[in-house]
């Protein structure tokens, strides 16, 4: 049986800009999508255990199905031969915004290698997991599939030419406490993405000074975590989350959830991956911060993850 797992991940900087060629900031993790391959059966069955919100399994089903197929093709698995048992699961539930289809993707690339024996590198398996990612998110800028296969904080730069991405590890000081509020709303990344690229070739007098805007935070941003300026680091994610206000990316359970952790303490939040629902993360240093902010979306009816960037191991 083979096996494998791929980290889940929250965008600090960046989000639908890193489309464009903006750099972007994103962080695996410490919770991973989990899977298991068996050379069983007929055809491809898949067994998808992962808990998330309502909906997400339903209505990615299609979706799941078009990316194992990219998936096998891009590695030379002929689709007609291939008689595979999946299972999917781990503690990274199927959360709009989190890195879920990334880090299953690469969960189950690892796993089928393993067990038809590929011996694949980590950069394999990540060219593997961008293909897959094509039927979730359509023209994918490879932010997720790098983080859920890396791990860390990762500087990410799409290149635009078609030629390599510019991937470069970060560092920080030590793992920083977050937390994760889902929206309930099941988002489209492929809508989302390509409403923006829509509104951006219509409007360029508008949206232009708002991709310099993002530059300019990213590369403040970098420094400000390298620093481990953590105030200073909120205080840009708040900031960014206003320019993806200004794209019409957020929605209202979005700014809601937002609101709600600024006031509870938290030093920065912003929505985190396609937007238009899904996942926000507020940045809450230390376990008590993290802990009161939580509690607070918990008791409003919310569903919460307590988690830490800048995790580097599976």
């Amino acid at each position: 049986m083979g096996r494998g797992s791929g980290f889940g991940k929250v965008i600090l900087f960046g989000e639908h800009f890193v489309v464009h060629g903006v750099p972007g900031i994103v962080s695996a993790i410490d919770l991973t999508a989990d899977a298991k391959v068996k050379k069983i059966g007929d055809g491809i069955t898949i067994k998808d255990e992962r808990r998330g919100a309502k909906g997400y399994t339903e209505k990615k089903r299609t979706q799941q199905k078009e990316s194992i197929q990219r998936m096998l093709k891009t590695m030379g698995i002929d689709l007609e031969k291939a008689f595979l048992e999946i299972w999917l699961g781990g503690n990274l539930p199927g959360f709009s915004g989190i890195g879920a289809s990334a880090a299953s993707s690469v969960a189950i690339a690892r796993a089928i290698a393993e067990e038809l024996e590929m011996n694949l590198s980590d950069e394999r398996i990540n060219e593997i997991a961008y293909e897959a990612e094509k039927a979730y998110a359509g023209t994918p800028s490879g932010i997720d599939n790098s983080a859920a296969t890396y791990g860390g904080l990762i500087w990410f730069r799409r290149n635009l030419s078609g030629g390599q991405n510019t991937i470069e590890r970060l560092s920080i000081r030590q793992p920083v406490e977050i937390v994760i509020g889902s929206t309930r709303v099941v988002a489209d990344t492929k809508e989302m993405v390509a409403g923006v690229a829509e509104r951006k070739n219509e409007n360029p007098e508008k949206y232009d000074p708002l991709f310099n805007q993002a530059e300019w935070l990213a590369l403040e941003a970098r420094k400000t975590l390298e620093d481990f300026d953590l105030r200073k680091v909120g205080r840009l994610m708040n900031e960014n989350h206003g320019l993806l206000q200004q794209i019409e990316v957020s929605c209202k359970e979005l700014d809601y959830l937002i609101n709600l952790t600024r006031e509870q303490g938290a030093f920065g939040a912003k929505l985190t991956g396609g937007g238009g629902g899904g996942c926000m993360v507020a940045l809450t240093p230390g376990k008590e911060l993290q802990e009161a902010v939580a509690t607070a979306m918990e008791k409003e009816g919310f569903k919460v993850l307590r988690a830490k960037i800048g995790i580097q191991k599976i």
